[in-house]
């Protein structure tokens, strides 16, 4: 058992535990999006709300306050880069063998499940009706805001590592640039791994957004991030079926 934990998968054969990754993308992001208009995955977008708001210090008339929405987005930047920085465990244990995708993951979960419980503590709504009264404003939330971007930020470096056409599974701005320059990307009578692995990811981001609202419509931020705890757990799961590296060579 040792020896089949320690081996490294086929990024190829990943194909599923990544679609799935794509999915809690777009579920993740869009509660977070819902409660405070602030992504929890897409932080190009963060990195630029925060430079409008160094910019209105010098506007006319000057705003010199540091706005809820704002400090959002740089807790959610921060606790980011820092769920990515834990993806460094992953270069001693080995980026793509098994113990460290099933453990990685299962580490998303629990950061997931503490920002749910947090979020649940805190008491507060789950969707806002105007983009200057967030749904989120106490300091719990502020809390459960960090644990789930963390959870983000370390599922994009572990498939970021992998090398594959899902690039980090959190991003898919380069998904959308690589996709219209492809080559093939006409020929629909012929399968083209390339061109279809992308399409692949859009899709599932897109599903992922989509049951994401479904579920926060009915149970709530803190149920609906509960949800994703469990299909955390079972993507981890997941990826000790994943076939090793010699074995899809030799087939």
């Amino acid at each position: 058992m040792r020896e089949q934990l320690w081996v490294e998968v086929d990024p190829h054969q990943s194909s599923g535990p990544l679609a799935a990754y794509c999915l809690m993308t777009g579920y993740i992001d869009v509660i977070s999006f819902s409660a405070i208009f602030v992504w929890c995955g897409f932080q190009t977008g963060n990195f630029c709300q925060l430079a409008l708001a160094i910019a209105r210090l010098f506007g006319t008339p000057q705003d010199l306050r540091f706005h809820i929405p704002d400090q959002q987005a740089l807790c959610s930047l921060i606790t980011f880069n820092m769920g990515a920085f834990l993806g460094r465990i992953g270069d001693r244990m080995g980026v793509k063998t098994r113990i460290w995708l099933f453990f990685g993951t299962m580490i998303q979960a629990v950061l997931l499940a503490v920002g749910a419980i947090v979020l649940w503590q805190s008491g507060e709504g789950s969707i806002a009706s105007d983009r200057g009264e967030p749904a989120w404003r106490n300091t719990l939330s502020f809390v459960g805001l960090g644990f789930i971007s963390a959870s983000l930020g370390l599922q994009g470096i572990m498939g970021k590592r992998l090398n594959t056409q899902f690039t980090t599974t959190v991003v898919l701005t380069t998904v959308w640039c690589e996709l219209m320059c492809e080559p093939e990307l006409f020929k629909l009578r012929h399968l083209v791994k390339s061109r279809d692995l992308k399409v692949a990811a859009a899709m599932s981001l897109f599903l992922g957004g989509f049951a994401g609202r479904a579920i926060l419509d009915r149970i709530g931020a803190a149920g609906a991030l509960g949800v994703g705890v469990g299909f955390r757990v079972l993507i981890a799961i997941s990826w000790l079926f994943v076939p090793p590296v010699s074995a899809s060579k030799s087939k």
